[in-house]
């Protein structure tokens, strides 16, 4: 793991200052990133939350199931959340952030957030979108007690947006995993066990399209970083690897205490997750108990030859800069 970040000492958790931290989950989907979130979660001083991108229509409009078990509504931290930072969750206001995203916060709109004022009438609505997220973060800080908001959002757009709010100590955990593990897990069904529908399916993508979104999002986090936002790039791959490791040097990135008595939820490739208030995410977020860290390399056998050398050519330049090309390790 290499991060760009200098001079993160952990911070006192005694107050909880008007500038929230947070560390944000980056990278494509069915990258690890709900495992990782639910594992950082554990540590002392955070509160992980899901991807609080779809919190509006997932949770507020559609009354969805938290990570604890019962329904957004009568979650006993969301209720507080909403109440700290809102007066209560108004289904306008939720209407009000799914009417705003698709005008600022968009892939193609990367380019113009670089320079906010290329956005034009655009500007103020983007003060908006984030101010309000600015507004929920603190909330989830003061109701939980934690000096660290884990935010597993994964999408860069809404990373740009965040990066232009001088109120957020925002903190990129940019999450690569092996695109041809990514193509295999975005071609397999998956329920949402969260909806109210038996049918509801995760989306899924063909290979080369998701071979063709983790270029570009990865190269998008490959920018922020280079823009001097603090970013740490971590490999699925090496996480589940060596977790304790790991999980110190991401915690140091974070500002969070780093000693051993941090990590006692670890017992070597085991970790013990307690209940979690997460809003949306991969349904491994509703797991409790003991849970053992392996890597996932079924796509070795399960994806079509001819699928793998695709995926491989369309990512090949980052295939090799994230190491991807070296002889895996039997």
């Amino acid at each position: 793991m290499s991060t760009s970040a200098e001079d993160m000492s952990p911070a006192s958790s005694a107050q909880h200052p008007a500038r929230p931290r947070v560390l944000y989950l980056g990278g494509l989907g069915r990258s690890g990133t709900t495992v990782i979130e639910r594992v950082l979660g554990e540590l002392p001083g955070a509160c992980s939350v899901g991807e609080l991108v779809h919190l509006w229509q997932r949770g507020v409009l559609d009354d969805e199931t938290c990570g604890c078990g019962v329904p957004f509504s009568r979650c006993e931290f969301w209720t507080e959340v909403g109440t700290r930072a809102f007066g209560g969750w108004d289904p306008a206001l939720a209407r009000r952030m799914e009417e705003l995203r698709p005008r600022v916060d968009r892939t193609r709109f990367i380019p113009r957030l670089l320079a906010p004022r290329l956005l034009g009438r655009h500007r103020a609505e983007l003060r908006e979108y984030v101010g309000t997220f600015l507004r929920l973060y603190r909330a989830i800080s003061e109701t939980s007690g934690g000096d660290v908001v884990i935010d597993s959002s994964k999408h860069s757009s809404l990373a740009f947006c965040l990066r232009t709010e001088p109120g957020l100590d925002l903190r990129i955990v940019h999450v690569v995993r092996d695109p041809r593990g990514v193509a295999y897990s975005w071609t397999k069904e998956v329920r949402r066990p969260e909806a109210h529908s038996d049918e509801a399916l995760m989306t899924r993508y063909s290979p080369a399209r998701s071979s063709l979104l983790w270029s570009g999002h990865n190269l998008f986090f490959g920018l922020l970083r280079r823009l001097g936002t603090p970013t740490t790039l971590l490999r699925y791959e090496d996480f589940v690897t060596d977790p304790r490791r790991v999980l110190g040097e991401l915690a140091e990135f974070a500002g969070m205490p780093t000693g051993e008595g941090s990590l006692g939820f670890l017992a070597g490739a085991t970790a013990t997750l307690s209940p979690s208030h997460t809003v949306a995410g991969n349904p491994m977020r509703f797991r409790t108990g003991p849970t053992t860290l392996r890597r996932d390399d079924a796509w070795r056998r399960e994806l079509p030859r001819r699928r793998r050398w695709l995926v491989s050519a369309l990512t090949a330049p980052l295939l090799a800069r994230y190491g991807y090309l070296r002889r895996a390790p039997r």
